[in-house]
């Protein structure tokens, strides 16, 4: 009874979000705001074609403080004759006149920004001579607010969040994404194809099922690997989740065989564009190096991840009630006990409705790696798979099928999804609360991010190595994007491997390692929380086994690590 009694229950996502979101809010109360000035880089992607990418300046760090306007009006008058300085600057001479004419004890950081002038040319062309140094401030957002009533405010942090971003990203592209493919595969799921198609491969390979895993877990690896998968994995968990839980496995292998595996392929990899050829790109070395270092890497560690996840697959098959998933699976046992011997004949309608499919997946395997397709494009894909597919069940008369039967499939996927749209928004809050992640603008996170470089100065270089290792896993907590994260720690973590004297070649692998395999930790993650959704997985219930799993790859990216220092790679 006192066990019942003190047993504590597994928090919910949205109370875990919300502690995070306060616990960052406090943050900002204790650590002052800081900037940073950034700068174009160029560099070659894969296929050698030059790429620009904005990224911080190592050196231009500073706190935030109120401007000197005095010394500011003093600065500006010294070159206001100058149109070389002043189009340097971006100033237009009428704009700086028409100020200079006005009393700067009165001048407001609104009235610099209306005169086109910025802070990144001030400090820039004047040093710290601009600023009232006195003391630092904090950027801390308001309990409650808007940008049209004070500011963003903190308890206002859903809302703000899922209406960041645009089309192309989180939260607004993703959220979008998310609920399209529910739809779709809402219509999908209805026609019976999947859970045919499923029967049909059970009672078709007999003792192989186990080998269809480790198989699957290579596949995804790849794809993380080669194109830096990862938003894809959630219409492809869709299918997996109930294929694998009819091997007599659980949801949670089913999630490690789609979007873990995806991850530990983009941790490893040796040429995802949206990863380590951008770090590399903005560390200054050959886009593509260390590849023969890297290859090998990707199959030890894909083979090591894989055994890892079979060992837990096989304690769940063999004991299915020892599952942390057990009862929330129960969901899709149900749905598969209750199919009918004439729903589980696997007709000529459902293999079309597969293969359709597989066509339309290839397309998007397609569009990712050779048009550039991204989120957009690739929703309206699914869009085209869902609408394709009950179209055929209609004229095949799968499960009774009509138009309203497919719009009610559609409107019954986009709810089972709604949830974990929502997420994605309260995810995207902690990074508003710490200020975001544009690095010109002060934000308790800038700052973060500064303290972090430097404390890793005069330490032995494995050590500077591993430091560097645990910044960037603990940075992707808050940073999921790796392209973003990129841009925001390659400038300082290449010049001070310089310092430690290891090759910059470390400390993109350092900073591929935190950003992937964390990943599939972080509830900030959108691509994770809408394949948990999809799952039916809380996130609390996920980190239980996710958290040991993350012990194992953080093992072997010390080990690797080691390995590159006791090398030297280059």
């Amino acid at each position: 009874m006192f066990k019942n009694i003190t047993k504590m229950k597994t928090p919910h996502t949205y109370a875990i979000i919300f502690g995070v979101v306060i616990f960052a809010w406090i943050l900002t109360f204790l650590i002052p705001a800081g900037r940073f000035s950034t700068h174009d880089i160029t560099y070659k992607d894969n296929n050698g074609t030059e790429k620009t990418r904005t990224v911080l300046q190592q050196d231009s760090f500073r706190y935030y403080y109120h401007y000197n306007m005095g010394a500011v009006q003093k600065d500006l008058t010294s070159i206001a004759n100058n149109p070389d300085k002043l189009d340097e600057m971006g100033i237009d001479k009428s704009d700086l006149d028409d100020l200079l004419k006005t009393n700067s004890a009165e001048w407001t950081d609104e009235d610099l920004s209306d005169a086109g002038i910025t802070d990144a040319a001030l400090y820039k062309e004047f040093g710290m001579g601009i600023y009232n140094q006195s003391a630092p401030l904090h950027k801390t957002a308001r309990l409650w607010g808007t940008e049209d009533t004070g500011g963003f405010g903190v308890l206002n942090y859903v809302f703000e969040g899922l209406v960041t971003g645009d089309r192309t990203g989180t939260a607004v592209g993703i959220v979008a994404l998310i609920l399209v493919v529910g739809g779709s595969f809402g219509i999908i799921m209805r026609t019976g194809a999947v859970d045919a198609g499923i029967y049909a491969f059970i009672n078709t390979s007999k003792g192989l099922e186990r080998a269809a895993l480790p198989l699957l877990f290579f596949v995804f690896s790849l794809g993380g690997a080669t194109f830096g998968m990862a938003e894809e994995c959630i219409p492809f968990a869709m299918v997996m989740v109930p294929f694998v839980i009819a091997l007599g496995y659980d949801s949670i292998v089913a999630v490690t065989v789609t979007f873990v595996a995806s991850q530990v392929g983009n941790a490893v990899s040796w040429m995802s564009p949206f990863s380590v050829a951008i770090a590399q790109g903005i560390a200054g070395i050959p886009v593509l190096s260390g590849t023969s270092f890297r290859l090998p890497m990707w199959f030890i560690v894909t083979a090591l991840s894989a055994a890892y996840m079979m060992i837990y697959a096989e304690k769940i098959r063999k004991h299915p009630e020892s599952s942390v998933v057990y009862e929330s699976d129960k969901f899709f046992r149900d749905r598969m006990n209750e199919t009918t011997e004439e729903e589980k004949e696997f007709k000529l309608g459902h293999k079309l409705i597969l293969l359709e499919m597989l066509a339309v997946l290839v397309w998007i395997v397609w569009g990712v790696t050779q048009e550039g397709y991204y989120i957009p494009e690739i929703a309206s894909q699914f869009f085209v798979m869902g609408f394709v597919a009950g179209v055929t069940a209609i004229i095949f008369k799968l499960n009774g099928m009509t138009i309203n039967e497919m719009a009610a499939s559609f409107q019954s996927g986009v709810k089972d999804l709604a949830g974990t749209a929502v997420v994605v928004g309260m995810a995207k809050g902690i990074l508003l609360v710490l200020g975001g992640s544009d690095a010109t603008e002060p934000s308790a996170l800038n700052t973060i991010l500064h303290y972090i470089g430097e404390s890793v100065h005069g330490i032995p270089a494995f050590l500077g190595a591993e430091i560097m290792y645990v910044f960037q896993s603990c940075f992707n907590l808050a940073v999921t994007s790796n392209s973003g994260q990129a841009a925001l720690t390659m400038p300082i973590m290449a010049p001070l491997s310089d310092v430690l004297g290891i090759h910059r070649q470390i400390a993109v692998l350092a900073y591929q390692m935190g950003a992937g395999f964390v990943d599939a930790f972080t509830p900030v993650s959108a691509a994770l929380i809408g394949v948990l959704g999809v799952a039916h997985i809380d996130w609390a219930t996920w980190a239980k086994f996710q958290i040991k799993m993350q012990g194992f790859f953080f093992l072997m990216g010390t080990i690797i690590l080691f390995i590159a220092c006791m090398i030297g790679l280059q």
